[in-house]
């Protein structure tokens, strides 16, 4: 079990009414929370949550905003994750140890530990959202997934009303996964604990980013460099959620067994895969969206963006419930044309 450290506060969490959560959201859908806290120790939460006109309200639990789709105003409390805090806590010759308060936004966190000389995150960065919700995920890009950097969690058991640290090996860890995605709203991620290898390797394999490296003429790459080249791939493929409202990638790359992406492969040549072991094979859900015709398309302020086909938007105006039945329609298409099932990423509220 975690012990929390001694937390001395003068004034209760302030809970305010009827709050946009338009700030709260990367897709910038306009919505409303009947409540609304900001949690910045672990302290705030307990109190919160032995007050019993909270306890057993409806709730919901945001970080950075990056990973959700709200599609309606919210008759509840909504928690902001914004505990605070990034610690070494030492190493042992073979990895350095770093607790990240769930509140810490996780570009920033990458930033900061690499210019400390700890790296091994670098292939993770500009990633949008908190670093609570890291795990939720099991955020991964350009070949690292959070699950290879990842020790422990603190989180809140709300089953048993008591603070408890989760293993890697508890966290059920899967492709865009995890056991906070099957025992949804049982634990709330109070910081996280990473554990970073000090004989640092290059893991420059995708061939995105190998591509970009050799562009840039880089043949023995440093973490700054890795770092760089992921950030300019990002910037250039994906939207600025500042200026166009997304949640980054909205659709998981499907897996499918091998023989039906061959036969896939037999119908489109240019089907783009990766074998993953195990006779299955993970399909490029963008090029999918692409081939069925609809990178750029428009319902109204909702469409899929123009530049990456695995990425929706919110052009301005778009209702959560819009988004979503532009979701529903690229899912529809997918199947109907490739016999392959979608699933969305970003949780629907």
């Amino acid at each position: 079990m975690y012990a929390p450290a001694p937390y001395n506060r003068l004034m209760p969490p302030v809970i305010e009414s009827d709050v946009s959560l338009q700030p709260y959201n990367t897709f910038g859908v306009a919505a409303r929370a009947a409540h609304f806290v900001r949690i910045r120790s672990a302290a705030e939460l307990a109190e919160l949550l032995a007050d019993a006109r909270w306890r057993s309200a409806p709730r919901l639990v945001l970080g950075g905003g990056s990973n959700v789709l709200i599609t309606r105003d919210f008759d509840g409390l909504v928690m902001l994750m914004a505990i605070p805090g990034i610690d070494v806590l030492g190493e042992d010759g073979e990895v350095a140890r770093v607790r990240v308060g769930a509140g810490e936004d996780w570009h920033r966190t990458v930033e900061r530990l690499l210019a400390q000389g700890l790296p091994g995150l670098e292939n993770l960065a500009l990633i949008p959202g908190s670093a609570g919700a890291a795990p939720i995920q099991n955020i991964g890009a350009y070949g690292v997934e959070l699950a290879e950097r990842f020790e422990s969690a603190e989180v809140w058991d709300t089953a048993t009303g008591e603070h408890a640290t989760l293993a890697a090996e508890a966290c059920r860890f899967g492709y865009r996964d995890s056991v906070f995605k099957h025992e949804p709203g049982r634990y709330i991620v109070l910081a996280i604990t990473l554990a970073l290898p000090r004989a640092w390797r290059p893991v420059a394999g995708y061939a995105e980013l190998a591509a970009e490296l050799r562009t840039r003429g880089i043949e023995q790459s440093q973490p700054r460099d890795v770092f760089d080249a992921v950030v300019a791939i990002r910037r250039r493929k994906l939207p600025d959620p500042a200026v166009i409202g997304n949640a980054g990638s909205f659709f998981k790359n499907p897996i499918v067994p091998r023989a039906q992406r061959d036969a896939l492969r037999d119908r489109y040549p240019s089907l783009v895969s990766y074998d993953i072991g195990g006779g299955r094979c993970k399909l490029a859900a963008g090029w999918l969206i692409e081939t069925a015709g609809l990178k750029g398309a428009a319902r109204g302020a909702a469409a899929v963006y123009e530049k990456q086909a695995l990425v929706l938007v919110n052009r301005g105006g778009a209702t959560g419930a819009e988004i979503l039945a532009l979701s529903q329609e690229v899912q529809q298409r997918v199947q109907r044309q490739f016999g392959v099932a979608l699933e969305p990423e970003p949780a629907f509220i």
